[in-house]
């Protein structure tokens, strides 16, 4: 189905059971995957593949050049997933030749009104990002994320699997798996212990990842920390992912608990 008002370029491949609501565009090498949904006004165009049953509210517009004066013209992508929900106001751009040329989102993630997805950036599953938030580009969002509303995300950061970010934070240094971020220039507050736990870990397995939190950051040289408890939990998968994660990218600050 798709109203007579929307323009649709006669290269761009449409699936079968896609809704084009009044007033989009679609640009030639767009594809709209089977049950795609666009509700009206919106604007889509560059090399963008929208996934099964993705649904995009009015005035969002995806795949426009990126906002990055150092990008040229050159062949880029925008690669977005199943089941997402996109709101309106909703910018997501495409990739830049200094990240990989390409920007990919994942599957069943909620993009609140006016939040905005930069060049390069990857986002991971089941992420909910809420109203004004603004990720650079270059950021990497792991799966089951959660970002307040009016925070901003800088450049390069990433944000480990099942954190949580509050609303108004700024966030310039990276959010270990399963953290609480806070604040102005944001801070780590604990474990995303709720979390957890919604998602049924073992409660033993999240007991010792609080203890391993408290000993990780009980000083400001985090990898020698790390080296002291090395092996202690090694059983456990979740602090195993978190001390990866540290260790992943020694160059990028790692968000820590405000100092006594």
């Amino acid at each position: 189905m798709i109203h007579k008002s929307s323009v649709i370029d006669s290269k761009a491949k449409i699936e079968k059971n896609v809704k084009i609501g009044p007033f989009c565009y679609i640009g030639p090498k767009v594809q709209l995957k089977e049950g795609v949904e666009l509700i009206s006004n919106v604007h889509i165009e560059g090399n963008t593949k929208i996934g099964v049953g993705t649904k995009v509210y009015p005035f969002a517009s995806i795949g426009t050049v990126p906002q990055d004066l150092k990008y040229k013209g050159e062949n880029n992508s925008l690669d977005i997933g199943e089941s997402n929900i996109i709101r309106e106001y909703v910018t997501i751009n495409p990739g830049t030749v200094g990240g990989g040329s390409k920007t990919v989102v994942g599957n069943n993630c909620l993009f609140m009104i006016s939040s905005h997805i930069a060049h390069d950036c990857r986002i991971g599953n089941n992420v909910v990002i809420a109203n004004n938030v603004p990720l650079g580009g270059h950021v990497t969002i792991e799966d089951n994320v959660v970002i307040g509303g009016n925070s901003a995300v800088q450049q390069f950061t990433r944000i480990g699997r099942l954190a949580m970010i509050g609303g108004m934070t700024g966030v310039l240094k990276d959010v270990i798996p399963f953290g609480l971020s806070f604040g102005n220039r944001n801070y780590l507050k604990g474990i995303n212990l709720i979390g957890l736990r919604r998602k049924k870990y073992d409660n033993k397995k999240i007991m010792e990842l609080d203890q391993a939190y408290k000993k990780i950051f009980s000083s400001t040289n985090l990898h020698e920390n790390l080296s002291k408890i090395n092996g202690e939990f090694k059983e456990n998968e979740l602090v195993q992912e978190v001390t990866k994660f540290i260790e992943k990218d020694k160059k990028r600050p790692i968000c820590s608990p405000l100092s006594e």
